[in-house]
């Protein structure tokens, strides 16, 4: 089972997302408080699992509604993906990867680890 590890960063609060074998899965931005900490967390867990996936990586690709989980490549040519909430912010994010098959598996480890991950801090 995942779980939302909180932790304080020099500047602020942030969550990192942790699939049962204790992988980083998704991190979040860096908050100002624990409260909007939690709550980025409580949009994770009521997005995820039902966020459409949005292969930006592909020509024409179909835009999705929000929630999604948006693929794309970064600069070093990996493919990440984001999640956008409802009102389209950015809510969590998810490491490189070579391969597009591994950027799914990460999106599908997040839709089925966020709904009932507890909350730790470390």
């Amino acid at each position: 089972m995942g779980k939302f590890a909180v932790r304080e960063t020099a500047t602020g609060i942030k969550f990192n997302l942790k699939a049962g074998n204790g992988e980083i899965i998704a991190t979040s931005e860096v908050y100002s408080s624990e409260a909007a900490c939690n709550k980025g967390i409580e949009s994770v867990k009521k997005n995820a699992p039902i966020a459409a996936i949005e292969n930006q990586t592909v020509e024409g690709y179909a835009v999705e509604k929000h929630p999604k989980f948006e693929i794309y490549k970064d600069k070093a040519g990996e493919f990440r993906f984001r999640l956008k909430a409802t009102n389209g912010q950015i809510i969590a994010v998810g490491e490189g990867y070579k391969a597009l098959a591994g950027c799914l598996n990460g999106i599908e480890s997040v839709k089925k680890n966020a709904p009932d991950a507890p909350i730790v801090k470390e």
